[in-house]
């Protein structure tokens, strides 16, 4: 336990933080794997729509810095590839 009161509520704000960003992580990991589920199908539109999505969630993760940009701009780009060999 902190014996300083700043150190108590900064304490407390990472616990609140950690909490809020390993929820976001979560959620674009799952959002990629759904695109990887439908492009491994093969189903062009579901990847399509399921890329969008998963691109969203990305700079939205990037945005906050819960990811670094590059990871997400990779991420991206991998995916937008693998989509364009679907069609």
């Amino acid at each position: 336990m902190p014996n300083i009161a700043s150190q108590a509520k900064r304490d407390r704000q990472n616990a609140r933080r950690r909490e809020r960003n390993k929820s976001l992580r979560s959620t674009v990991r799952t959002r990629m794997k759904r695109f990887d589920a439908a492009a491994h199908k093969g189903d062009h539109e579901a990847a399509k729509l399921a890329y969008r999505v998963a691109a969203r969630e990305l700079d939205k993760a990037a945005s906050k810095g819960v990811l670094h940009r590059n990871y997400a701009a990779n991420k991206k780009s991998a995916m937008a590839r693998r989509l364009s060999s679907l069609s």
